[in-house]
């Protein structure tokens, strides 16, 4: 089913998501939750998440409604009876978990009480969870009864597959970029004076600061790049548990790294236009099952018409067409990064072309407009 020739909001049902991942906390997940529900007709969707600090100014700016349960989301009788009556109270369609597990727990019951059919957001954690036998029993039965479950990569759909109910619909929904946000015509002038950068050769990664982002491999590999571009700059944009190990690998290339900082969503695109190259060479962790679902970054950069380094890991190579739209490269290996930072940066007209092939694939496949009309065609009534 298509939702083309009426749009989106002619196939969507009324929709209440049940999501614990969602601003003003701060990361991916929440990010891409949000941007989904902002792209949906604010009166056919509610929003119960937890009280996170702030949510009172975030909430009231938002044109759809949000309702703050009084902790943490868990899958208990006191939040099925509070789903269960916002149901009625909504006139909901649809319930729509942010995170299949452990909140999809609650899917079945709430079918069962109401008749209303439900659909899970699915990330990485489900991932790491679905490696433990007792608990990927327990995903099995809370998506046995789900119109859909969807994966934010189709690396994730493969590995969940154990998890899923062969007979359950599955579908990879990777979240979409704002193209009016995110554009090439952005100025990036102001980033680089305001951090003394302005004459520079300019990479970023924008990221949550820990180890498996790989910055603290950029910093590695920055000595080598600069005997090849010594005029180039590094600039960390971010914040988390690993800057003071950052900070200390800092020191041995102190004068051309910017630790930035984590900064606010609405200068996000002015730093993206700030860098002539951005990477993230992300890698696995944890015996390979803490992975990099997709990383919303590379398309965020793509549709900045920056040229892309992506770690091989996860979902991460999906983002980027090797050779095409940037490089993928072993996030681990310092020789590796540190080849396709010396590439672009040597090479200004090659950066100009991946990321001019970037913004043009963001624009065949990652709209906001292609992502709802998915998703829409997906949880419509059937």
């Amino acid at each position: 089913m298509d939702a083309a020739a009426d749009g989106p909001e002619h196939l969507l049902p009324r929709i209440l998501v049940v999501t614990n991942d969602f601003p003003p906390r701060v990361g991916g997940t929440q990010r891409y939750v949000h941007d989904l529900v902002r792209h949906l007709p604010p009166d056919q969707v509610t929003v119960l998440a937890p009280p996170w600090e702030g949510w009172e100014a975030f909430d009231q700016a938002q044109p759809f409604p949000v309702l703050r349960h009084r902790r943490m989301l868990a899958p208990t009788p006191e939040l099925r009876r509070r789903v269960l009556s916002l149901v009625d109270e909504t006139g909901a369609e649809i319930v729509l978990f942010g995170h299949g597990y452990p909140l999809g727990e609650l899917g079945p019951g709430v079918k069962a009480a109401t008749g209303v059919p439900y659909a899970m957001l699915t990330h990485g954690l489900e991932f790491m969870l679905a490696a433990m036998p007792v608990v990927r029993s327990r995903m099995r039965r809370a998506f046995s009864e789900a119109r859909v479950v969807f994966t934010v990569s189709r690396f994730m759909q493969h590995k969940l597959r154990r998890a899923i109910p062969w007979q359950v619909p599955r579908m990879p929904l990777p979240p979409g970029v704002d193209l009016e946000r995110f554009h090439p015509g952005v100025s990036g002038l102001e980033v680089r004076a305001r951090h003394g950068l302005s004459d520079r050769l300019v990479v970023a990664c924008i990221s949550r600061l820990v180890p498996r982002k790989g910055q603290d491999v950029l910093l590695r590999a920055w000595p080598r790049v600069l005997r090849h571009v010594p005029d180039a700059a590094l600039m960390l944009v971010g914040d988390g548990p690993h800057r003071g190990a950052l900070a200390r690998l800092r020191s041995r290339v102190d004068g051309t790294v910017v630790f930035a900082g984590e900064v606010p969503e609405e200068e996000l695109p002015a730093y993206y236009a700030a860098c002539d190259v951005f990477a993230m060479p992300c890698r696995d962790e944890r015996f390979g099952f803490e992975v990099e679902g997709l990383g919303i970054v590379y398309l965020e950069a793509a549709a900045s018409a920056r040229p892309v380094i992506a770690g091989r890991s996860g979902g991460a190579p999906e983002a980027v067409l090797d050779g095409e739209t940037g490089f993928v490269v072993d996030g681990a290996d310092v020789a590796d990064v540190t080849e396709a930072l010396v590439a672009l940066l040597r090479d200004p007209s090659e950066a100009r072309r991946l990321g001019k092939a970037g913004r043009a694939r963001a624009e065949r496949e990652w709209g906001w407009d292609v992502v709802i009309r998915r998703f829409a065609s997906a949880i419509a009534p059937r």
